[in-house]
């Protein structure tokens, strides 16, 4: 799904974006509901970049991504944790493209997110290339997801993957 933001475009460069996870929901711009096997998964699309909630059976995690004011956990390369019953890993890398490369990326992932069932893509107004976009799927018993923040004025194309799977049993 493919939508224009009606916002100013908040995101002022990649190095502003911060990383949390347990974050209530905050307002979002767009929505997308995706059923995945048992989990229940909302990609939200935030003024300030994006928030995906995840529910199952075995509790809730949400991931922000966003211009977070005030907060202090800069974007890390990655993160792998405990939440609950679960394990998360988190990567994420700034690319920095040329104006060309740049516009050719940004036509291409536009194009894979908006025409996969569970992909949820938002411009912003003023550039066709300074967009936010999410892609939720399920793979062998964990839950995935992967973003993209472009930045065009910079060249810069920050891309996320995330996973959620139920913690493996340790050997008896």
């Amino acid at each position: 799904m493919l939508t224009t933001l009606k916002t100013v475009y908040t995101d002022t460069r990649a190095a502003d974006l911060a990383w949390a996870l347990g974050r209530e929901p905050l307002p979002a711009l767009a929505t997308l509901d995706v059923e995945l096997a048992e989990a229940r998964v909302q990609l939200r699309l935030l003024g300030a970049s994006h928030q995906v909630l995840l529910e199952e059976e075995q509790g809730s995690c949400s991931e922000t991504v966003a211009c977070i004011p005030g907060s202090s956990t800069p974007l890390p390369l990655g993160v792998s944790k405990r939440v609950g019953d679960w394990e998360y890993e988190f990567a994420a890398r700034v690319e920095t493209l040329t104006r060309g490369q740049f516009a050719g990326r940004a036509q291409e992932l536009l194009a894979l997110v908006t025409e996969h069932p569970h992909g949820l893509a938002g411009v912003f107004p003023g550039s066709p290339h300074a967009f936010t976009a999410l892609l939720a799927q399920r793979h062998e018993g964990s839950v995935m997801w992967r973003t993209w923040h472009a930045y065009p004025q910079d060249g810069q194309l920050v891309a996320t993957r995330s996973r959620v799977g139920v913690r493996a049993a340790l050997p008896a």
